[in-house]
């Protein structure tokens, strides 16, 4: 949203840039377009042909680099050539808010000291000033401590240019990076690995324990059942035995005493 928004308040002075013929007009448009509000971004402008040319003018080369300096620099760049133009109130600040981009993106919690130092700010005023600009202007989301001098920045707005000479430092931190993203897969993999393989393992002996608490079932189901069976059929086999011995033994002995009885009352009648 803010580079769009940074693109489309660059569009007139690209246009104009085609008309800027002259040294002196290619740098009047430079201090139009650095001091215009919401223009953050510069790198379009500086490859035009008709800006291009002011490195050939020796007496406007200065507004090429002064240019640069709003693309891809930051206030201490500014300060530490001598030969380039003054700025105006509305660059000076303009300057400030965009030095406050990669100052923002280097820490997280920035300390009022910190930058009052890098931005020459007099007054804690006129950083919180400084710092609420850059809040409303979306370039950072960052919170105010006063009571404690910090200020917390959760993020930037990627609006800074790129430097010529800072390709190959990028892709070696790119480089690094995935270097970094590689170990960090082939680890959690190996992890992931790991984690599977101890599941295994686990529903394996889950398995094995229930096969043997089902073999443990089974084997005092039978010897349970065979136990049954035996004491079962012993005992209805001996009650039988007895209850035929009782029985006959009293029949036997009942026909003795029956007969014996009939005998001797027939011997006594006779």
């Amino acid at each position: 949203m803010e580079q769009t928004k940074a693109l489309n308040a660059l569009e007139p002075f690209l246009a104009l840039s085609k008309s800027a013929t002259s040294p002196r007009a290619a740098a009047d448009l430079i201090s139009q377009a650095t001091s215009a509000p919401n223009t953050y971004v510069f790198a379009e402008l500086l490859q035009t042909p008709n800006i291009q040319k002011l490195r050939e003018s020796p007496d406007h080369a200065s507004h090429l680099t002064l240019l640069e300096i709003f693309a891809w620099g930051t206030w201490e760049d500014y300060k530490a050539q001598t030969t380039l133009p003054k700025l105006s109130a509305q660059q000076h600040q303009k300057l400030l808010l965009l030095s406050l981009l990669p100052l923002s993106r280097s820490h997280n919690t920035l300390t009022y000291p910190a930058l009052m130092a890098a931005l020459d700010l007099p007054t804690t005023r006129a950083l919180e000033e400084l710092i609420t600009t850059a809040i409303y202007a979306g370039l950072i989301t960052a919170t105010l401590d006063p009571a404690h001098s910090l200020v917390s920045v959760t993020s930037a707005a990627p609006l800074r240019d790129l430097a010529p000479d800072s390709l190959p430092a990028m892709q070696a931190a790119l480089s690094t990076w995935s270097q970094r993203c590689d170990l960090a897969l082939a680890d959690l993999e190996a992890r992931v690995a790991e984690v599977k393989k101890a599941a295994v393992d686990r529903e394996k002996m889950r398995r094995k324990k229930e096969r043997a608490m089902e073999v443990m079932i089974q084997t005092s189901e039978e010897k349970g059942g065979s136990q049954k069976r035996s004491v079962s059929g012993l005992g209805d086999e001996d009650c039988m035995d007895i209850d035929q011995e009782g029985g006959s033994g009293r029949v036997t002995r009942g026909t003795k005493r029956g007969a014996g009885g009939f005998s001797g009352f027939a011997r006594r009648l006779g």
